[in-house]
């Protein structure tokens, strides 16, 4: 039931309470009821104390049962006792004579048993009770407490039930025996025990009687008075509000709960006819009380009814001469037997005519319509309308003084019996309406040409979201929606796609050479280029400065060979036609193109890896010599998968402090001394071993953690240095590489005073591929830094790069490393001598050593030093070796030049 509905119910309970007829019945109601409540309570309350009056007598009962048969067994036993006592040192035969004297058949003492110093050692009967005899008290838990309290204190101890050793439970009293002395004194002999059988007890005493009506209980009550669990009967008799009593014990006592069978009554058994006659008493004056009331409520309603519609027509009334008032409605009747007319105020003043009321003839309404609504109108009223029609028309009046006014007129005819046809009907002004409704008709035309201009201003601010303003081709918002659309209709349908991700190659020169508006007219040109060589169905966007994307779609049923194919035509026409020269203001502008092609024709394809897979054949084209294109595919699918697994080893080497540097000695050209170590970086990979820079520095730059790798192997030297140091050997200087990204970095400066090194024994040796004409002023500021502390500056694999005179010059390097590339063939050649010899003359010329790095043989040593190269590195003196090889080649040395 709902809250509503709840609340309504409350609210007529009340209402129907409150009212006047219903309160005398409501009071002898509540009269008569309390009148039963009492009458019923004094009932309960009178069968209550009858029922457990009738449970305590026979509890009682029970009670004297149970004190009379425990207190009989006892006084037996106490007779045997006394007989024990004058006879003490009697054997078996003899307490058996003596016991069989006081147990009868029918007695309810199972046995009597002796303990001489607290041993079992006589029994009676001694069927059954075998197992008692030899029982020692004092090894006895359970009921040696019992026997030593009866020894201490002389007196009768009564304990139980407890479980026997014999077997079943018993009621046990323990009298000891003392025998008198010649001095007057009682000396310990043992304990007599009698033994009452417990069901035997409880049956004598009536409680497995059939006819017992009551449930039993028997507990013993704690020191609080509080029950403990019953030895006999349920623990849920006491639980149930019972009758109890104490059954006083030989030792202490026992309480007995009692319940009837079955439970307490729940009521007494005349309780329905007592409320069948206390409801039929109620009724006979409730009923009466109600029905005198309802009647004086009908008539005083009746009465308040006929006060109520009185006022009501008053108001309306009132209601209604105001709302004709307020509304400016006018009222008028017309008879249609003479087309008399009866005008109120409102209709004089509407027509243009005096307000003085009265009848109007029908001309003068005629008269006053406006004369292009006339006829349309009076037709309405040409013939009488039946009873009950329903008329509602618009026109215009036009008053005498020209002024036009609106008119709604709203009409019924009725007929009352005995009298003519008439018409009743209302008229209203309108003109407002009318004035309003034609601003509105012009507004909304207005608003039309608004929405207009709008849906066009829409679809151009669309337009421009989804298009590059400069070559209109779509961006890379709606690049994005056709490879989302291609994603969906890949996995719901059989469509398929190749995409061309396109880069303009010197198009940078042109726009910073030429300026933006070349750049400009070549990408116009460049789209123009894409849309004559696609298809009407094809797609193409520009998605960057210089970079377009397009795609063209297929079904998965094409043939891969031939799509290829297709979409290789179509990157080779494109790569040719970019080629062409383009003419800018009389500047002739050439630029190339590179293009990465994807497809997502294959079974395994994912057509959301598109742009991906093009972008990566892209970069490989880009590679490759640029003004080219390349088809994505397996191969370069498995260069990706093995350069990301060398990226993260490398990451993963990073962090455990795998790469470390190899030290390959440096020796003097004429006397073979070593004069300096090369610290060259290596990779002690867990799998591969140790690797060489060729293996990992390529992906290294790309991750951008070459500088790392500087920073870490130039650490490691610097302590290989100073154990070198600490150990006596003297190595004069060791060299690390530089890279690029290192001269870049704007803390190398800050994290080298951080270092410990010693002014001359450190040189860093820069690549010259650096392109140190071109080095801006970063690099030039971190060189001349580097200068100040002391650190010398080489620069390696000289002649194989860009480096001038002059950026030596500039420079001032220390030392000049003659490639490799440039040493081997100096033994066979002349003119790789010669050459040679012409770079150690410019390095004598500028005050800068030459040392020559792949010195292989001995004699590339010979023509070297005849050339005049002052240092040599190579493995005809000395491979790569640890920190601790080093020192031990160089102890080596030592020693052989000692010796």
């Amino acid at each position: 039931m709902s809250v509503s509905i709840r609340s309504g119910l409350v609210r007529r309970i009340i209402n129907l309470l409150t009212r006047r007829s219903v309160l005398p019945a409501l009071l002898a109601l509540v009269v008569a009821v309390v009148a039963a409540i009492y009458a019923d309570t004094q009932n309960r309350r009178e069968f209550t104390q009858r029922t457990r009056a009738g449970v305590m007598q026979q509890l009682s009962i029970i009670r004297a049962k149970l004190q009379g048969n425990v207190n009989g067994n006892i006084q037996l036993t106490r007779g045997m006792a006394a007989m024990l006592e004058n006879e003490p040192f009697l054997d078996q035969p003899r307490f058996a004579v003596l016991a069989s004297r006081l147990l009868r058949d029918d007695s309810q003492i199972r046995n009597f048993a002796y303990a001489p110093d607290l041993v079992v050692s006589m029994v009676y009967p001694v069927e059954g009770n075998e197992k008692a005899l030899g029982l020692d008290y004092r090894s006895s838990p359970a009921q040696g407490g019992a026997v030593v309290e009866a020894r201490d204190s002389g007196k009768l101890v009564f304990t139980g039930p407890v479980d026997l050793v014999q077997g079943g439970k018993g009621l046990i009293g323990r009298f000891p025996i003392f025998i008198p002395q010649p001095a007057g004194e009682k000396r310990f002999s043992g304990i007599l025990s009698g033994i009452i059988d417990v069901e035997k007890l409880y049956a004598q005493s009536g409680l497995y009687d059939d006819d017992l009506p009551l449930e039993v209980a028997i507990a013993v009550e704690d020191d609080a008075g509080a029950a403990a669990a019953p030895f006999f009967g349920e623990a849920s008799v006491i639980g149930d509000d019972p009758v109890s009593v104490e059954v006083l014990m030989p030792s202490g006592s026992w309480r007995l709960y009692a319940t009837p069978k079955g439970g307490w009554p729940a009521s007494p058994p005349n309780t329905g006819l007592l409320w069948f006659f206390l409801a039929l008493a109620g009724s006979l004056v409730v009923i009466p009380t109600i029905l005198t009331g309802r009647l004086v409520e009908e008539r005083t309603r009746n009465i308040a009814e006929l006060e109520r519609s009185g006022k009501e027509l008053r108001r309306l009334s009132r209601r209604l001469e105001l709302a004709l008032d307020s509304s400016q409605i006018g009222v008028w009747e017309l008879t249609t037997e003479d087309n008399s007319l009866i005008w109120d105020k409102r209709m004089n003043e509407l027509y243009g005519f005096p307000a003085d009321g009265g009848i109007r003839r029908f001309s003068d309404w005629e008269e006053t319509i406006h004369p292009e609504d006339r006829e349309r109108v009076v037709k309405e009223f040409a013939d009488p309308p039946p009873v009950g029609y329903t008329m509602q028309l618009e026109y215009r009046l036009r008053l005498r003084d020209g002024t036009v006014r609106h008119i709604r007129e709203s009409a019924k005819s009725y007929q009352d019996p005995g009298e003519p046809l008439r018409v009743v009907g209302v008229n209203w002004d309108t003109t407002d309406d009318a004035l309003l409704r034609q601003n509105l008709e012009m507004a909304n035309m207005l608003s039309e040409a608004r929405n207009n201009d709008l849906e066009l201003a829409k679809a151009r601010i669309e337009f421009n979201a989804l298009h590059d303003p400069l070559t209109k081709l779509p961006n890379r918002r709606y690049l994005d929606e056709v490879l989302s659309e291609h994603v969906a209709n890949f996995k719901a349908s059989s469509e398929r796609a190749g995409l061309l991700h396109i880069d303009l190659d010197r198009f940078k020169h042109i726009n910073d050479t030429l300026g933006h508006a070349a750049g400009d007219a070549m990408l116009v040109h460049a789209a123009g280029v894409l849309r004559s060589n696609l298809g009407p169905y094809d797609f193409v966007a520009r998605v960057g400065g210089d970079e377009f994307v397009a795609i063209c779609k297929t079904s998965a049923g094409t043939d891969m060979m031939a799509w290829n194919h297709k979409l290789t035509t179509l990157a080779d026409s494109i790569v040719e036609q970019m080629q062409q020269p383009v003419n800018f203001q009389g500047h002739e502008c050439r630029f190339g193109v590179s293009i990465g092609i994807a497809t997502d024709l294959s079974q395994s394809a994912n057509p959301a890896d598109l742009l991906v897979h093009a972008d990566i054949a892209l970069y490989r084209a880009k590679n490759r010599g640029r003004n080219r294109h390349q088809l994505f595919n397996e191969a370069l699918q498995e260069e990706i998968v093995t350069t990301k697994a060398l990226a993260d080893e490398i990451l993963s080497g990073l962090e455990r402090n795998e790469f470390l540097p190899a030290y390959q000695a440096q020796f003097d050209a004429v006397t073979h001394e070593v004069i300096g170590v090369e610290a060259l970086a290596r990779w002690q990979h867990p799998r591969k071993g140790l690797l060489a820079p060729q293996a990992f520095l390529k992906t290294a730059e790309e991750l951008n953690v070459v500088a790392t790798i500087d920073r870490l192997i130039l650490e490691q030297t610097l302590m290989q240095s100073q154990e070198w140091d600490k150990a006596g050997i003297v190595v004069p200087k060791v060299s690390v590489n530089v890279s690029a990204k290192r001269l870049h970095d704007e803390e190398l400066i800050r994290n080298l005073l951080k270092l410990k090194m010693e002014r001359g024994r450190v040189s860093f040796e820069l690549v010259e591929s650096i392109f140190l004409d071109d080095s801006d002023e970063l690099v030039m500021w971190n060189v001349e830094q580097i200068k100040e502390l002391g650190i010398d500056v080489e620069i390696d694999d000289f002649g194989t790069g860009h480096a001038s005179i002059v950026s030596l010059l500039k420079l001032q390097p220390s030392r000049l490393k003659i490639a490799r590339e440039l040493i081997m063939p100096v033994a066979s050649s002349a003119p790789q001598r010669r050459m040679v010899r012409s770079i150690i003359e410019i390095g004598r010329s500028l005050g800068i050593e030459v040392l020559a790095e792949g010195v292989e043989t001995m004699q590339h040593a010979r023509v070297l030093k005849e050339l005049g190269c002052g240092g040599l590195q190579g493995y005809a003196f000395a491979k790569p070796m640890t920190g601790d090889h080093v020192t031990d080649f160089l102890r080596a040395t030592q020693r052989a030049k000692a010796s």
